[in-house]
């Protein structure tokens, strides 16, 4: 029954569950799903740079985004999900083992 038994979530599935929360709406200053401006600045330090944020938390966001039961490959196929809903045109990440 648990997202566990399922495999990884897909981006999608974690930003709707945990980032839209303030990625939606800009709350506490997170970078707005749509803004291209704003992902097109992020999308400089590229996925690993973006990911590395995530993990580590910035500004009001904390660690993992809040969600500390996320994979590392599950917290980038959320960045990749938010990253090309708003312009950008990255590769899914592979699947760990792969």
């Amino acid at each position: 029954m648990g997202a566990e038994s399922k495999g990884p979530r897909s981006g999608e599935d974690i930003v709707k569950q945990m980032c839209s929360a303030c990625h939606q709406s800009g709350a506490a200053g997170a970078h707005k799903i749509g803004d291209k401006a704003a992902w097109g600045k992020l999308g400089k330090v590229g996925l690993g740079g973006m990911l590395k944020n995530a993990v580590k938390g910035k500004g009001a966001m904390p660690p993992r985004g809040g969600g500390a039961d996320l994979s590392d490959y599950e917290l980038a196929r959320a960045i990749v999900y938010m990253a090309n809903q708003s312009g950008a045109n990255l590769k899914e990440p592979a699947a760990p083992g792969k």
